[in-house]
């Protein structure tokens, strides 16, 4: 196989020629061929009209040591294989599981990761018609069918996931902007559901059903304007992340149902989100080819990337990569333990910092330590970017610390999902910041002077596009009685019964576990939003919309020149067809696109074993 040059080097021929490796600081990433993953006939999928090609991973921890799974669907397709990474090449002539369905296609889907074991796992599957389908690959067993008579809603699933730490609540959205949680063990009724508000606020509200025994769905959300394209559970599982496809995105504490902050697009709708390994950072790209970086904790712009060159359709931190160094000794008089804490830490100290999985350390006479966020992103102009979130774009207004020794930020948080221990790949910030920006004083962020630091600066945009209309305001009318208070059943449950609803009480929130969740990255194009005709307070909810010119240049959407500019570290063609996944695992990442091939990245020095397999191979390339 030919091993494309750096696209930068070459004329116009090379920049189109499909990229099989790329090289980052950690060295080089190799395309993986034999670890291809598609139908098994591996002809290219006719991908006109169907919805995106996604995948799932799942670990179920069985005695081989090859507990790894993975689940993707292509057009009315569904496959369930044995994910063997760069250890092995691909069979694809033995799926444990394969469905084709008739009437509707597979939308979305996410495994239960508290219940997977080796003789059965939790999937759930979306469907274009807005059904949802709870299977069972191992056991080639289909137990449960939601939203079966399109009662709740009939519009298409855009993305689906599993409650953190619970084995029976699930979150489903909808392109009519609706939202609904979910309860296996509950069936739907026989007929359309009736709602009683719950909590409202700017731009959204939240319904719990009536009826006289408790059924399905336990809330409806309705969110923002048209579609809601993909949501993701903050890692801790107490906060939610929503796009729409009227360029917001809202992160709402989820226990107590009330909105934490918001942020608009450029322009355009949003279409995918992730969530930094601590909790502090979210990213959201969308139909402004951009990637947007939103501080949790300051409810605000502080980066911007630009690199690709159409729609961004997944975005995903790369939580074994993303690294923190520690900063000099500082002076510190107190417990053992609460300098452990301290040493731990990144970032400055906040109040509200109850998201972050990483200890606090009081920074008020000590200089923050050394961060690197490593994050990708794929799009439908077929390119994978990678980005560098470095200290001088999280803290313009100080000093890069002089770093000392290397600790990954996943080493203080529970193992991301996938299986695997710790992070193994660690990266030094400090020796790879960011061109010409490494130290020195920078204005503040919020200030709206030109001269703000840049990562890999690039040339400031020429001209602005216009926005989508769109509210900007970013604050709630909570009940009087909610709380965030997690223990005791506070939050959701406080809400319900303070309106009313005792019924209510037997939905829990709170039994969460050791939670091990796939970061399974969706997109949907639909704009249109259905409004439901179920209850008259249903139409409580305003929508009032915002002049553009009124948007742009606030908090919510800051413009251009006012955040730091990133540059893609590198941005690369990789497939025919636009990208629709990207998913980082311990010893590769994993990209898909909508041809319905999965492709599997060795990350560097990972590539060893498939190596040796190929050697093994006939003269024809099949292994044998």
């Amino acid at each position: 196989m030919l091993i494309s040059k750096m696209a930068a080097e070459g004329g116009g021929k090379e920049m189109n020629e499909i990229k099989t490796q790329f090289t980052t600081r950690e060295g080089v990433y190799k395309l993986l061929t034999h670890s291809e993953y598609s139908r098994p006939n591996r002809v290219p999928f006719n991908s006109q009209g169907s919805n995106p090609v996604k995948v799932s991973f799942v670990n179920v921890n069985d005695q081989s040591g090859n507990g790894d799974r993975i689940c993707f669907n292509v057009g009315r397709e569904l496959y369930f294989y044995i994910y063997k990474g760069v250890r092995k090449a691909a069979d694809l002539s033995k799926p444990i599981d394969k469905r084709i369905y008739k009437g509707t296609q597979p939308t979305c889907h996410d495994f239960n990761h508290l219940t997977a074991t080796a003789e059965s796992v939790s999937l759930l599957v979306g469907f274009s018609a807005g059904q949802v389908q709870l299977i069972d690959p191992i056991k080639k067993e289909t137990s449960k069918l939601f939203n079966e008579e399109r009662l709740i809603d009939k519009s298409r699933v855009t993305c689906v996931k599993w409650v953190p730490g619970s084995e029976s609540l699930f979150l489903v959205s909808h392109s009519s902007g609706n939202m609904y949680l979910y309860n296996v063990e509950h069936t739907c009724g026989t007929t359309a559901p009736h709602y009683q508000l719950l909590k409202q606020g700017e731009n959204y509200s939240v319904h719990t059903c009536k009826s006289k025994s408790t059924r399905n769905p336990l809330l409806k959300w309705t969110v923002g304007e048209g579609a809601l394209n993909e949501f993701a559970f903050s890692p801790d599982g107490k906060f939610l992340a929503c796009v729409s496809q009227d360029g917001f995105l809202r992160v709402f504490n989820f226990d107590a149902v009330e909105l934490h902050g918001t942020m608009k697009s450029y322009f355009g709708g949003l279409l995918c989100v992730c969530w930094s390994p601590d909790g502090k950072y979210i990213v959201a790209g969308g139909e402004d080819d951009l990637v947007t970086v939103w501080s949790f904790l300051d409810c605000r712009v502080i980066a911007r990337g630009h690199g690709h060159k159409s729609w961004v359709s997944v975005v995903a931190f790369d939580h074994y990569t993303t690294s923190v160094e520690e900063s000099d000794p500082m002076e510190f008089s107190g417990s053992d333990e609460e300098f452990q804490d301290q040493m731990i830490h990144f970032g400055r100290d906040r109040a509200n910092s109850t998201q972050s999985r990483l200890s606090k350390r009081n920074s008020t006479d000590s200089r923050p330590v050394s961060v690197t966020y490593r994050f990708g992103s794929v799009g439908q102009d077929t390119q994978l970017c990678l980005w560098d979130l470095t200290e001088d774009i999280l803290f313009p207004h100080l000093p890069l610390s002089r770093t000392r020794t290397h600790t990954n930020v996943m080493n203080a948080t529970s193992p991301p999902a996938g299986g695997g221990g710790g992070a193994t790949i660690i990266t030094n910030a400090s020796s790879n910041a960011t061109n010409g920006n490494s130290g020195g004083n920078v204005p503040a962020v919020n200030s709206l002077s030109a001269t703000l630091p840049r990562s890999n600066s690039l040339p400031h945009s020429a001209g602005n596009a216009t926005t989508t209309a769109a509210t900007a305001t970013t604050t709630t009318t909570p009940t009087a009685n909610s709380t965030n208070n997690k223990s005791g059943g506070g939050g959701i449950m406080d809400s319900a019964i303070a309106t009313g609803v005792s019924k209510f009480a037997t939905l829990s929130l709170h039994d969460r576990k050791e939670r091990h969740h796939e970061k399974d990255h969706k997109r949907n194009h639909s704009m249109g939003h259905i409004s439901s005709k179920s209850s008259d307070k249903l139409n409580l909810l305003t929508k009032n919309k915002t002049d553009p010119a009124k948007t742009l240049g606030t908090l919510l959407c800051p413009r251009m020149e006012d955040v730091p500019l990133l540059e893609p570290l590198i941005c690369k063609k990789i497939a025919h067809e636009r990208l629709t996944v990207l998913i980082f695992l311990e010893d590769c990442l994993v990209t898909a696109c909508q041809e319905g091939f999965i492709c599997t990245w060795a990350r560097p020095g990972k590539v060893g074993l498939l190596s040796s397999q190929n050697q093994a191979s006939s003269p024809s390339g099949t292994v044998v």
